[in-house]
């Protein structure tokens, strides 16, 4: 059986506390939405995680159910900073002592700059407002703060080349960013290993793939698709993504020689955008 933190998301957390209250005040779906001032099947959508109340909405709760802001003050916790299939990652990695990361055409969100993170979202979006692409970069920029702490997860990070040839952004963010990760594994905040075109296949070609462990906790593994992501905690489903990442890492370059390549791919861009 899954671990019970994989199948409840944040949102459905809150929805099932909400349930629970509300059976609590021996109160219907029904009787709630009148003092919400919405309709059952709303109220019905809360409670089953699928949507949020809004802030008027959770206030209406609080005092339908005599919850004493209960409800209001939760939902500020529940912003929406993460698309829902990735909530709990978010949470997971600031818990984690070991990150491992393959990424297969773009740079991890963790390592990337600003500059290149506008880029990648705005393509992501065929109409964007620039206030929605500042604050995903924002969330973006601040789950990064925790590799800031000398306390926190050693992070490996295996990409496939096309990660630092893809160009995106141009020349001037592209230099910029290969130079922010070389710079990170310089310094001993990254251990660093491309995986070449001239390697041929690797065990990983058909996906990202992310794995984090704990000391307190069976270690975890997440792959994502297009607005879509699986989390996965079932031992023998970890252990295969694990060997899946060994055998693609015995195919990469080494450390030292992944960093040489990235710094010259960087200089290249360098070049470029002169």
């Amino acid at each position: 059986m899954a671990d019970e933190r994989m199948r409840r998301t944040p949102r459905q957390k809150y929805g099932e506390e909400l349930k629970i209250r509300r059976l609590a005040a021996d109160m219907t779906q029904e009787a709630l939405s009148d003092g919400v001032v919405c309709s059952p099947t709303l109220i019905s959508h809360f409670e089953a995680g699928r949507r949020l109340p809004s802030p008027v909405d959770a206030q209406r709760i609080d005092l339908a159910l005599g919850t004493d802001g209960f409800f209001t003050r939760w939902l500020t916790d529940l912003d929406g900073k993460y698309a829902q299939h990735f909530a709990f990652v978010a949470e997971f990695e600031r818990q984690a002592t070991k990150l491992r990361h393959f990424s297969l055409s773009l740079v991890p969100g963790l390592l990337q700059t600003r500059a290149y993170s506008q880029e990648v979202l705005r393509t992501f979006h065929a109409n964007y407002s620039a206030d929605d692409i500042d604050r995903q970069v924002v969330n973006r920029l601040e789950r990064a703060q925790t590799l800031d702490n000398p306390e926190g997860p050693v992070l490996w990070c295996l990409v496939d080349e096309t990660v630092i040839r893809r160009q995106i952004g141009g020349p001037r963010v592209m230099a910029d960013q290969l130079a922010k990760i070389a710079g990170m594994a310089e310094a001993g905040r990254l251990r660093l290993h491309v995986l070449t075109f001239a390697g041929g296949a690797h065990a990983l070609m058909e996906s990202m793939l992310y794995l984090m462990s704990f000391d307190d906790a069976p270690p975890i593994a997440y792959v994502e698709g297009l607005h879509t992501g699986h989390l996965m905690d079932d031992p023998a489903m970890v252990r295969s993504c694990r060997t899946a990442y060994d055998l693609a890492l015995g195919d990469a370059l080494s450390h030292r020689e992944s960093v040489a390549l990235v710094r010259s791919v960087a200089r290249e861009y360098e070049d470029d955008a002169r």
